[in-house]
C-alpha cells in the first residue's frame, strides 16, 4: 500500500510532461519538413508564402514554447507537493 501511494503522485505529473512534449513537437518538426513550405504561393501583402510562413512558424513556436512552460511550472510543482 505503501507502494502505491509513492507511485500515484509521480503518474499524475507525468501526463503533463508527456503533453509538454507534444506540444514542443511541432515547433521542432515542422520547420524540418521543407517540402511544407518550399512554395511561393500564396502570397500575403506581396510576401511570398516561404517567409510569411517562417515568420508565422516563429510566433506558433513561441506560443507553444510559453504554453510549455507554464505548464512545466505546474508539473514541478506537483512533483515538489508530491516529494513531501
Amino acid at each position: 500500500m505503501s507502494q502505491e501511494s509513492a507511485r500515484s503522485p509521480h503518474r499524475r505529473s507525468t501526463g503533463l510532461w508527456v503533453l509538454i512534449v507534444l506540444i514542443l513537437i511541432p515547433p521542432v518538426v515542422i520547420p524540418l519538413w521543407v517540402p511544407l513550405y518550399d512554395k511561393t504561393d500564396p502570397t500575403l501583402w506581396g510576401f511570398p508564402f516561404f517567409y510569411w510562413f517562417q515568420f508565422l512558424l516563429i510566433l506558433c513556436s513561441a506560443i507553444l514554447t510559453v504554453i510549455a512552460y507554464l505548464l512545466s511550472l505546474v508539473a514541478d510543482r506537483k512533483d515538489r507537493g508530491a516529494d513531501r
